[in-house]
């Protein structure tokens, strides 16, 4: 296994229209992100700001084990939200 920081795309198809999806993938991202790297959750911009979905449920799941910040909108519309471990 490779273990570098990355970007999990959940923004797309699919994802712009089931918010539990975006939520499950992005769980599963965390989940196999390598201690001392991030991952970049890519989120759809239909649901607005990760911070206000998604941060608390990945609070919630972690706790202290992660830290999260928001980063930006990106150009394409979508949202990041960045979660080191």
């Amino acid at each position: 296994m490779e273990f570098k920081n990355w970007s999990a795309s959940l923004e797309h198809g699919e994802y712009a229209k089931d918010r539990a999806l975006v939520i499950r993938h992005a769980i599963e991202a965390i989940d196999e992100t390598a201690e001392g790297f991030y991952v970049n959750l890519v989120t759809p911009d239909v649901f607005g700001n990760p911070a206000d979905y998604l941060l608390s449920v990945i609070k919630d799941k972690y706790g202290d084990a992660i830290e999260a910040k928001y980063i930006d909108q990106c150009g394409c519309g979508g949202y990041v939200l960045r979660v080191f471990k």
